[in-house]
């Protein structure tokens, strides 16, 4: 199994993308909203993917955080609110919001799974910070560590009740960027002291089974290397500091943060300590690139792989799609 999770072109697998992933036999997959026409079209692009691949709890993952980051848009799936919206209501009535950050996550995981999706890249635990680029922004639950890890929380427990697996990100935070990382390198001036805020979320969903890292520069950390390339900040920060000790995807290493060729930035990945890589644009030739550095996921990577996906399968019984939208609702209205 190789250690990268590939994005796919269109709305079906092309020839070509089949030989390619017969041969790769990536970790995953993450879709966009390039693959993601309507129900039927979306369960035969995961069940093909499944078919080729033989794993039943193959990794199909999605960005699905509502706001401005669905791939899943309206009118053939429902909007769903921002996670700011359940930063608000939590300034009035924490545990209401609580409640409703769960709902909401349990009624995404509800649309996901029934489309085969079975890994959702959310929560955001990002520490919202004044005058950082809005990058975040509206993403974040919040500028309040011990707030952002408990409505995280609750996002990560209503997807895994939904059958869904959930991904922290982004590691060890973005809050503080005066940049956007899909368009240029980040550099993060805090001290040490100062990114303690940005981590403790981290920290404090450690267990999370699923992280994603950032593409900053941390200068009190490693003033030479984004962090998900530095060594340091995989392995003193992530695993160290943090602890979080669950399978480690980077953020797409498409984005413009990120030099050289597809090669030298998968192998800066991968070295850096990190289990897998994440390339996200479907692009053929740039995948091949990946592929011939990435190499096989390791024997720990694997282990934390399958310990991830291990509560994915069928539905769980629990709460229909429109309950948990109503309980959502009704919640957020207090705010």
């Amino acid at each position: 199994m190789q250690a990268a999770i590939y994005g796919l072109s269109g709305l079906a697998l092309t020839p070509d993308e089949k030989d390619f992933f017969r041969d790769a036999d990536p970790a995953g997959y993450v879709l966009f909203a390039r693959n993601c026409a309507d129900r039927t079209q979306m369960r035969s692009l995961t069940d093909s993917l499944r078919a080729l691949d033989g794993r039943d709890r193959l990794p199909i993952l999605i960005d699905q955080e509502g706001g401005r980051v669905a791939r899943l848009k309206p009118p053939e799936w429902p909007a769903f609110p921002a996670p700011e919206a359940f930063a608000r209501l939590y300034e009035k009535a924490p545990m209401s919001a609580i409640e409703a950050a769960r709902a909401n996550a349990q009624a995404i995981a509800a649309l996901l799974l029934e489309v085969g999706v079975n890994v959702d890249c959310l929560p955001v635990l990002d520490v919202r910070q004044p005058g950082a680029t809005d990058i975040v922004g509206d993403r974040a639950f919040g500028g309040e560590p011990m707030q952002v890890a408990a409505l995280g929380r609750a996002a990560l427990d209503g997807l895994a009740a939904g059958g869904v697996v959930g991904v922290v990100k982004h590691m060890p935070g973005h809050g503080r960027a005066q940049a956007d990382s899909h368009e240029e390198l980040p550099v993060v001036s805090a001290s040490e002291e100062e990114l303690e805020v940005d981590i403790e979320p981290f920290r404090t969903l450690r267990n999370a089974p699923m992280g994603m890292t950032c593409h900053c520069v941390y200068a009190a950390w490693d003033p030479g290397r984004p962090g998900s390339q530095s060594p340091i900040v995989i392995g003193e920060v992530i695993r160290g500091r943090i602890g979080f000790e669950n399978f480690l995807m980077s953020d797409d290493i498409g984005m413009n943060a990120l030099g050289g060729g597809f090669d030298d930035r998968t192998r800066g990945v991968i070295e850096a300590g990190t289990d897998a890589v994440l390339h996200c644009s479907g692009i053929l030739a740039e995948m091949v690139a990946v592929a011939g550095a990435a190499g096989p996921l390791s024997e720990a990577g694997r282990a934390r792989l399958e310990r991830a996906m291990a509560g994915t399968g069928a539905a769980p019984a629990g709460p229909a799609y429109d309950e948990l939208a109503e309980q959502r609702d009704r919640l957020l209205a207090l705010a």
